[in-house]
């Protein structure tokens, strides 16, 4: 995001490598402007714990997306090199307890909306 800009990962890492395959180039340019966008953002928000849920599921869209097109480009792409260790993440954190995590942002709204 930082080195290439949204408009260059886009090309670099979407446009380019998948010019060719069935896909239109305008979804191609969407995708790969959004991506990073959405990990930055999304990442940004679990930092802080603010909208925990919201960031986790933006997180599993992008590697469902990310999935799709190691697929696309190689059938038989090696799922525990990548897929695997980040969805058990994204799965471990979505089903620990919200309530518990007295150092998110979203725990510290929670209290204050509830007048503790």
């Amino acid at each position: 995001m930082f080195e290439l800009g949204p408009l260059q990962h886009a090309r670099r890492y979407f446009v380019d490598p998948y010019a060719h395959s069935f896909l239109p180039g305008w979804s191609l340019w969407v995708t790969g402007v959004t991506v990073p966008v959405v990990e930055l953002v999304a990442g940004a928000l679990l930092l802080v714990g603010w909208r925990v849920r919201e960031a986790l599921v933006a997180l599993g869209g992008v590697l469902v997306l990310v999935t799709f097109g190691h697929l696309l480009a190689e059938p038989l792409y090696e799922f525990h090199t990548h897929v695997i260790p980040r969805a058990a993440l994204l799965l471990f954190l979505l089903v620990m307890p919200r309530g518990d995590d007295r150092l998110s942002v979203d725990w510290w709204l929670g209290r204050r909306s509830n007048g503790g």
